[in-house]
């Protein structure tokens, strides 16, 4: 009667884990047989019988009669003055079945085989939960804030399982408290020792690859394809679509009505904006679409560096451009040519002067500041509005009046 308490704790695992009745069976007969090794020196020859549901088990050792004084292996043999103890007409070389019970085996190797026990099931909740992850990566994920660390955020799922959202695979602007539901995709599963972690990725282009999929009927139904997605996470994305369908216009499909397919996803991303372009396999078109808002006059393409030179007027050249960059760059990536900004303009525009030649004049912060808006030279400045520069750069309007002014006296004299 021994074995009905342990086996009864034993068969909380089955309820708690949800554990199938055969793999428990297997767990159970492992880790027995890992305590009558180190008990009796081999398990060979040792029979268990278990039933987790009745909550009962047997443990029989068999054993072969030997003459009294010839037993070499305690283990293997019996004397035949032991064995007629269990049955009085026992005869050497027979075999003998006596059954073990729990408490032979000591408290504390009851104790340890508990413990085993307990490994043996988390090992074994670790694998599934490894595999059941392996299978969701790339998959959008939603899950709780349960703590927020300096370096990640730790999410909680309906299951209880944790989520690691590392600050890396964070949207610069987000920012969550403890309760908040979160999504995001599965990036990928770690092992970590015996236990897998869980990462959670929002900046990946999967992500919002998969918000399109979700809130736009048309791709999920796959009548709109998705040809590729570029992000500067929280900036700017750009992302190319296509439709077999000739009688579907993709982009408008995407964005909706005054932006209100777009709309969910542009503030799931922290008000990312979000560029959606016709996908084109003739290159110089998906370049001049890929470089929206700016009109490009002319591309001069150079297949086998993978290069192109685009030439703009002058006003288009900041909208090319992009605030920080943003759009050649995206534009680049989503094209797969490093693209190069050739300004057009008459003879007085001819007649520019790169920025950079005004250092003496002009400090070097405040010079890459108008670059980082894509203005890099005198004219391009004086072109802008001040109000305007104040709002696109981090600059004061004093300052601002002072770098045109200096820029004035170069083309007066």
């Amino acid at each position: 009667m021994e074995n009905l308490a342990l086996i009864d704790s034993f068969s909380e695992f089955k309820d708690d884990k949800l554990i199938d009745r055969v793999t428990l069976m297997a767990i159970l007969e492992d880790v027995f047989r890992n305590a009558l090794k180190k008990k009796y020196g081999s398990d060979d020859n040792f029979d268990i019988i278990i039933n987790p549901d009745k909550g009962d088990m047997e443990i029989w050792r068999n054993r072969v009669v030997v003459a009294d004084g010839e037993v070499e292996d305690p283990n293997q043999e019996i004397s035949l003055s032991e064995a007629r103890k269990i049955e009085p007409d026992f005869e050497v070389g027979e075999d003998v079945s006596e059954e073990v019970k729990l408490i032979q085996l000591g408290r504390r190797a009851i104790l340890a085989l508990r413990q085993n026990l307990i490994s043996k099931i988390h090992e074994h909740d670790n694998t599934n939960l490894y595999k059941q992850f392996k299978e969701l990566i790339g998959d959008i994920y939603t899950a709780e804030v349960h703590h927020v660390r300096p370096k990640a955020v730790i999410l909680v799922d309906d299951e209880g399982n944790e989520i690691v959202l590392p600050k890396e695979k964070q949207i610069p602007s987000d920012f969550f408290r403890k309760g908040d539901n979160v999504r995001g995709i599965i990036e990928n599963v770690e092992l970590k020792g015996n236990k897998p972690q869980i990462i959670m990725s929002r900046t990946s282009e999967k992500f919002l690859e998969k918000l399109f999929e979700q809130e736009i009927p048309e791709v999920f139904d796959g009548l709109i394809t998705i040809k590729k997605v570029v992000r500067i996470p929280g900036e700017k994305a750009k992302v190319a679509v296509d439709s077999y369908d000739d009688r579907i216009d993709p982009v408008g499909a995407c964005v909706g009505m005054k932006g209100s397919r777009i709309h969910g996803i542009v503030r799931e991303l922290g008000n990312e904006n979000i560029d959606v372009i016709n996908y084109t396999s003739n290159t110089q078109l998906y370049i001049t679409r890929a470089l929206s808002p700016a009109k490009v006059s002319s591309i001069k393409i150079d297949e086998e560096a993978r290069r192109a030179e685009v030439f703009l007027k002058l006003e288009e050249v900041s909208k090319a451009i992009g605030r920080g960059g943003h759009n050649i760059k995206l534009a680049g990536l989503l094209t797969g040519y490093e693209l190069d900004v050739i300004r057009e303009g008459n003879l007085e525009e001819d007649e520019d002067v790169e920025l950079t030649e005004f250092s003496d004049e002009i400090e070097d912060w405040i010079i890459q500041e108008f670059a980082k808006i894509g203005l890099d030279t005198a004219r391009s400045v004086l072109n802008q509005d001040v109000a305007d520069l104040v709002r696109r750069t981090d600059l004061e309007e004093e300052t601002i009046l002072e770098v045109v002014r200096i820029l004035k006296e170069e083309f007066e004299d």
